[in-house]
């Protein structure tokens, strides 16, 4: 969360860069998606990351098979182990339909600015927490754990830009760059399931995952979002994949489904669906609004980002009913704004709802 500030002004500085090179990098109405899959990732995770980190937590204190004291030959360890077991989350949330769904809201974005970087899913870590837990049975502190996950965390973000072309040979043989992570969010078929690497990319090159940046990149997934609504973007993929699982097949076909590669369906169903190739011509997902509703909203994204930011930062201060209050305050804001800039009939009735329980809760909280 100290680092928020970080992110805007580097998403302001690659917004500098957009304008004086005329390169077109961010679309508001993509961008305000994206960020708004972060906020809603921070608010939820009020209530998650405590469930998320107690399993490596527990059997760091009962099963730990060493004590490693801190060093920094520790830390250097630790640092390859979370990249290694980063690499094996994120390839497996590329090829297993069911951890799919936790992240492809990441993926789903057609731009690729640093605005996508923030782009997260709000469930990625109940899956991701468990590719962590060798590292407890090994010995490595929680706290050193969530720091140095933290720093990978962290690192990935500048990672999301078109502004920084290939770096010298030994960086890029070495570690994750622009180049690499821009060839992972690509939807060119011989760029799908590529370039997992967290930090490093040395893991791809060693397994076989690894596709150098050659033709430009076609951002997004293979079945486009088309919504501006962060809320849905979670639940898009389980909503296809409840589709799928109510096609007449067997119950163990049902059981496959789930943990096969994205696309996989039983033979009587028309069996494996490979992506299909694509053009540069693909037309993006939009939804022309109004300058002045544009305006309208990003005002409205500023307060919320002010409010949301103080709660985080202030959290030991509101009481369980206030956090909840305050959440669903947030969730609903974020919602009304995807469904103004997709013109819903019912968009205004939502967003007047919306304003009535804003000045409701903020009187609630200054009693």
């Amino acid at each position: 969360m100290l680092s928020i500030p970080v992110f805007f002004i580097l998403i302001g500085l690659e917004l500098l860069i957009s304008y004086l090179k005329k390169t077109n990098l961010y679309r508001f109405d993509d961008a305000i998606t994206n960020i708004s899959c972060g906020v809603l990732q921070q608010i939820t995770g009020v209530f998650f990351k405590t469930i998320v980190i107690l399993g490596y937590v527990y059997i760091f204190e009962h099963w730990r098979i060493f004590t490693l004291n801190e060093s920094i030959l520790v830390y250097i360890l630790l640092f390859i182990g979370i990249d290694f077991f980063y690499y094996w989350f994120h390839r497996y949330a590329h090829e297993i339909n069911l951890f799919w769904g936790t992240h492809i809201v990441h993926h789903q974005s057609e731009e690729y600015n640093f605005s996508v970087a923030l782009r997260q899913s709000s469930f990625q870590g109940f899956v991701s927490m468990i590719f962590y837990l060798p590292l407890a049975f090994i010995g490595f502190h929680p706290i050193a754990f969530i720091s140095m996950n933290a720093f990978q965390t962290l690192y990935q973000f500048w990672i999301h830009t078109k502004t920084i072309d290939k770096m010298p040979w030994m960086i890029e043989y070495i570690f994750n760059t622009p180049s690499h992570h821009r060839v992972h969010h690509g939807r060119n078929p011989q760029y799908i399931d590529k370039n997992h690497g967290g930090t490093l990319i040395i893991f791809d090159r060693i397994f076989g995952t690894f596709e150098p940046e050659v033709e430009p990149v076609i951002y997004g997934v293979t079945k486009p979002l088309a919504s501006w609504n962060p809320l849905w973007a979670n639940f898009d993929w389980y909503a296809d994949m409840w589709t799928d699982l109510k096609r007449p097949m067997s119950w163990t076909d049902r059981i496959k489904l789930l943990f096969m590669k994205p696309g996989w369906l039983p033979e009587n169903e028309g069996g494996y669906h490979a992506p299909v190739p694509i053009s540069q011509e693909t037309q993006k997902f939009k939804t022309p609004v109004s300058l002045r509703l544009n305006y309208y909203i990003l005002i409205q994204y500023i307060i919320l980002l002010v409010g949301a930011s103080f709660f985080l930062f202030n959290l030991d201060q509101f009481n369980i009913l206030n956090q909840l209050l305050i959440t669903g305050m947030v969730i609903l804001s974020i919602v009304s704004f995807g469904l103004l800039l997709e013109h819903k009939k019912w968009a205004r009735a939502i967003e007047i709802c919306r304003l009535i329980l804003l000045v409701a809760l903020l009187i609630i909280l200054l009693k």
